[in-house]
């Protein structure tokens, strides 16, 4: 498997995301929105860079039991229930996800919602990854 992260001069320089990434693998694997649920099933954190390193521990936890690492990652997708308030702390996050995720990073996206299926949850990740 490879996966070759695509970052045009033309663009703004990404922090924290690739702009493309392109994966040459012979398994994909899709991982489910994970949100900060521990194993009984409740939301734990009070706030968003706690849930954020629990629900990107619960991401990469799903990735290693389908045999993958980190740096398979090709895809992430970022569901957060107030924008202002993940922007405010991108430099926080980012220091989890290198600590957690090292810094092969994915084609990246965040998205603004109103809600999360837990109503405690404040943000949820999805992705898939690419695997030999």
């Amino acid at each position: 498997m490879s996966l070759e992260r695509v970052n045009p001069a033309e663009l703004s320089p990404p922090t924290g995301f690739s702009h493309a990434v392109t994966a040459t693998g012979s398994r994909l694997v899709f991982l489910a929105g994970q949100t900060a649920l521990d194993g009984a099933g409740r939301v734990v954190g009070e706030t968003l860079p706690e849930q954020f390193e629990t629900a990107l521990g619960n991401l990469l936890a799903a990735l290693k039991a389908a045999g993958g690492t980190p740096a398979d990652l090709a895809r992430v997708t970022v569901y957060a229930t107030d924008v202002a308030d993940y922007r405010a702390r991108a430099p926080e996050l980012g220091r989890i996800w290198r600590r957690l995720a090292g810094r092969d990073y994915p084609a990246m996206a965040v998205i603004g919602t109103v809600r999360l299926w837990d109503e405690q949850a404040l943000v949820e990740l999805d992705g898939f990854a690419a695997l030999d």
